[in-house]
């Protein structure tokens, strides 16, 4: 059990910080009141610059700041003020005895590591030297001792300090410890972010990704309405925002921000330089993928794939909305609007619909190489993304027939979607679009047949089209399914114990098929 409250009425407060944002008017506030003030290096310049009398303290430790700066408080003179408990006979003795003062309050936030280390052109030595040692030991010192001394880290607390110094003349039990909760979690998050920086560099030479122990770092980036339903709370932890700008629009919702993440993963995986390139999704899976000379001919192409899904959906585009593709887009009620940017005509005409959500993306701003994660009870699982290297290059024919110029684009614009679509999938694909997907069926075979099925009801013919397939064909059943349907070529990740039965089952039908040695679930 914490121990009982303890009055912890504030005679002397230390101040150390970097972000000198409040800091006069809090320190105007406390000489006020009557406390005494003691501050080191630029600290106390700046307080002596607005008129307060300060105890610097290298004049309270008698012994001058050295190492350029990097020893100034590490003294038993300031961490025994902080440390001693009050309470305590032999701990108010040995204060006596080295004539050393206590300390009621500290006011310290710390060197600007994370800003540091953001800079591209940061060098090593310069990032090693934000590195804080006497701050957060002092930090932590207070918030040990927090049944004594009151910590405060962050000058947002520093109005509710004061009013309740001012109220009540000392700081009360569940204001000491909700500040020394803050502190811990302070001088934690800059330690996660100084072994992930240096992580980092350690694995420029090729360290295991994986660490012993995974340390994390997030800071909330926004409360949301609420989680996947109405009824689970949810918020928004990272950086995330800063990796998409939303130009208009009511707050983006938990399902929203799983819809934009995979949005974001399938449109990056085609490049802009090549073709326009434009996809619907729906519950983090794309419906629809078309490409074409322009945004409105590769949207047009990824519609058709499906009509009835787009309604609610996400759209994402690697070029620019222009007013063509807006005003198509414009017809049907869609959640998200996902772009490199928009033009002004598109953007005007857009923002007429207060619901809808624009966001445009920078490329080049998105770590593509980020570790995955998913929540298991007990832990996470952690693994590398799934980034797409060359494989259609690389790919084998295994069949006697080969597959013609036309096909092959076909079979890597189908080979780029499939990997978006959830195990077990199935595209089937032209050059310039998606004709069918089948997606999170429990077998293979089945998502051939949904893909069809669905391709039949809304009218597209399959005919010379070319399958993709997420992973491989474990019997010739999907494969002949595929060809019955239209399929004229078929390119997937070969490896099933069967491939020979599938290979001459593709043989005896006529159609070129590939095997690239890469599978790609998506679970």
């Amino acid at each position: 059990m914490p121990p009982t409250d303890t009055p912890c009425a504030v005679a002397r407060a230390l101040l150390s910080v970097s972000d000198k944002t409040g800091l006069v008017d809090l320190a105007r506030g406390l000489a006020e009141l009557g406390v005494e003030l003691v501050a080191s290096g630029g600290t106390a310049q700046a307080l002596r610059d607005s008129g307060l009398r300060v105890i610097d303290v290298a004049e309270l430790t008698a012994s001058p700041e050295m190492l350029g700066g990097r020893v100034k408080t590490l003294h038993p003179t300031v961490h025994g003020g902080i440390l001693a408990r009050r309470d305590l006979p032999q701990d108010q003795a040995d204060l006596e005895a080295n004539g050393i003062g206590p300390i009621d309050l500290v006011v310290v936030n710390l060197y600007p590591f994370e800003a540091t280390v953001a800079r591209p052109d940061v060098s090593y030595q310069e990032a090693i030297e934000k590195i804080d040692i006497g701050g957060p030991s002092m930090v932590r010192s207070a918030a040990k001792n927090h049944a004594h001394v009151g910590v405060v880290c962050d000058p947002a607390d520093y109005g509710d300090v004061l009013s309740e110094l001012r109220e009540r003349g000392t700081l009360g039990e569940a204001t000491r410890r909700r500040l020394a909760l803050k502190a811990f979690r302070s001088t934690a998050c800059y330690d996660a972010a100084i072994q992930g920086w240096l992580a980092q560099q350690v694995q420029e030479d090729g360290d295991d990704p994986f660490p012993e122990r995974l340390i994390v770092s997030l800071r909330k980036g926004a409360v949301l309405r609420y989680g996947e339903n109405p009824h689970q709370a949810a918020a928004l932890y990272g950086e995330f925002l800063d990796n998409v700008q939303q130009l208009h629009g009511k707050a983006l919702s938990y399902n929203n921000l799983v819809d934009v993440q995979a949005a974001l993963a399938l449109i990056l995986d085609f490049e802009p330089a090549d073709r326009t390139t434009a996809a619907i999704l729906k519950h983090n899976t794309p419906c629809g993928v078309g490409a074409g000379d322009s945004p409105l001919e590769a949207y047009r192409r990824a519609f058709e794939t499906d009509p009835d899904s787009p309604f609610g959906g996400i759209i994402v585009c690697n070029h620019p909305f222009d007013l063509a593709l807006a005003e198509e887009v414009d017809k049907i009620f869609t959640e998200v609007l996902v772009a490199p940017g928009f033009d002004e005509d598109a953007l005007a005409l857009l923002r007429k619909k207060k619901n809808r959500r624009l966001l445009s993306f920078d490329a080049a701003r998105i770590e593509g190489q980020q570790l995955e994660w998913r929540r298991v009870y007990g832990g996470v699982l952690l693994q590398q993304p799934d980034l797409s290297a060359d494989e259609f290059a690389g790919a084998k024919v295994v069949t006697r027939v080969q597959p013609d110029p036309a096909q092959r684009t076909a079979l890597e614009f189908g080979w780029r979607v499939v990997k978006h679509v959830k195990s077990n999938a199935i595209v089937f694909a032209d050059a310039n679009r998606t004709l069918g997907v089948g997606g999170g069926a429990t077998s293979r075979v089945d998502a051939v047949y949904a893909a069809a099925a669905k391709a039949s009801r809304v009218g597209l013919s399959l005919e010379g089209s070319v399958l993709a397939s997420d992973a491989f064909f474990p019997f010739p059943d999907g494969l002949e399914t595929a060809v019955e349907a239209g399929a004229r070529a078929i390119i997937q990740p070969g490896g099933s114990n069967r491939d020979e039965q599938v290979i001459e089952a593709a043989d005896r039908l006529g159609i070129p098929m590939l095997f690239t040695g890469v599978r790609h679930f998506r679970h």
